[in-house]
């Protein structure tokens, strides 16, 4: 049996994640909301571990398996959630503008 969800992300792996995550928020201009989001949810990172297993035959249908998989990895590990945290703070901090929105609708 594969245990995708067991395996930990490569440092590599992870900090592309967060990146992804932390540009999409900072599109939006949702920092300190994903901030106060991730902080009161960092002690169930555990929790959410478990959760994406019983979430994901309704998520990969619209996601894919692979990023169902990487992203429920970093998010059931609690200091990659710390490490999220850090990079939105510092994202908040920096004030710049986010990139132009290639999806937007004019």
């Amino acid at each position: 049996m594969n245990k995708f969800w067991e395996t930990k992300l490569t440092p590599e792996q992870e900090a592309e994640l967060i990146d992804n995550i932390v540009e999409r928020i900072h599109r939006h201009h949702l920092e300190t909301p994903a901030i106060l989001f991730f902080e009161m949810h960092k002690p169930l990172a555990g929790l959410a571990g478990q959760a994406r297993v019983v979430a994901s035959p309704m998520a990969i249908p619209f996601f894919g398996f692979d990023a169902v998989n990487d992203y429920s990895r970093l998010l059931g590990d609690r200091s990659a959630v710390e490490n999220l945290i850090q990079r939105l703070e510092e994202s908040r901090l920096r004030g710049d503008t986010p990139p132009e929105d290639t999806h937007a609708v004019a």
